[in-house]
């Protein structure tokens, strides 16, 4: 399981006229992603999901809150915590001048895998992903697709409790989509917890368990997809998510 709570982060801005003073990227978020469920983040461009994920993979530090990683505080037991997630966003970089398989092999043992272990799952990793062709090319040689499907296979090498995927299927046709989200599913199955970023709404209709909408910094929103409907009075995830980001909303 893993919790947000309270997650808030500035930054210094370096844009002309405004440097040094302070952004609030995440001003309040919180949410809850327990094992074999996914949690879909959702909200606008800017809205902060990245710098939340980005967090929560302990990639940067909050200025307030804390998450908690199966009951570990990220920021007092990072080590820890860190070896229970698998993180993927756009920033999630492969050694484009390795091979598929060494890549793996690579994250792999700085998870610890070595031997028998390590070659078995790079194998097993290497075929689910449809990348048994490819598996002895660098990197740099490959399609936007498969090196995509690199990047999750290394991701999750070290079977991780906590998966985080910002925007997995960004890029993808339709078959590359196909086989991370199937992925995402089986995953989920085996009692994983898994966070999943989208701008796609059919994909968290068909992957999510429960949703987080983030507006401006805040979670708005936070749980079933049949709930927030109730609550907005609409009749689609999509009209539910554009009420939720268009009312203003309004402070206890």
């Amino acid at each position: 399981m893993i919790e947000a709570v309270g997650l808030k982060k500035d930054f210094k801005s370096t844009a002309k006229g405004a440097k040094g003073q302070t952004v609030q990227a995440v001003k309040s978020v919180s949410f809850t992603c327990r094992p074999g469920q996914v949690l879909g983040l959702i909200g606008p461009n800017g809205a902060g999901k990245t710098t939340t994920l980005r967090m929560l993979s302990s990639a940067i530090a909050p200025t307030a809150g804390e998450v908690r990683v199966q009951g570990l505080r990220l920021t007092q037991e990072q080590m820890d915590a860190r070896r229970q997630i698998g993180f993927l966003s756009g920033h999630t970089g492969l050694y484009q001048r390795l091979s598929v398989r060494e890549n793996i092999e690579y994250f792999g043992r700085a998870y610890g895998l070595r031997g028998a272990a390590l070659s078995g799952r790079t194998d097993q990793l290497i075929d689910q992903f449809g990348l048994r062709q490819y598996a002895d090319q660098q990197v740099d040689k490959l399609s936007f697709g498969n090196k995509q499907r690199a990047a999750i296979a290394r991701t999750v090498v070290h079977t991780p409790a906590i998966l985080i995927l910002d925007e997995p299927t960004t890029g993808l046709d339709i078959l590359g989509a196909k086989l991370v989200n199937d992925f995402v599913l089986d995953y989920k199955r085996s009692g994983a917890a898994v966070i999943f970023s989208t701008h796609h709404m059919h994909e968290v209709e068909d992957l999510c368990d429960e949703v987080c909408i983030i507006n401006s910094g805040v979670s708005v929103y936070e749980g079933q997809v049949a709930a927030l409907l109730n609550e907005t009075g609409t009749t689609s995830l999509h009209g539910a998510y554009l009420h939720k980001i268009t009312t203003p909303q309004v402070s206890a």
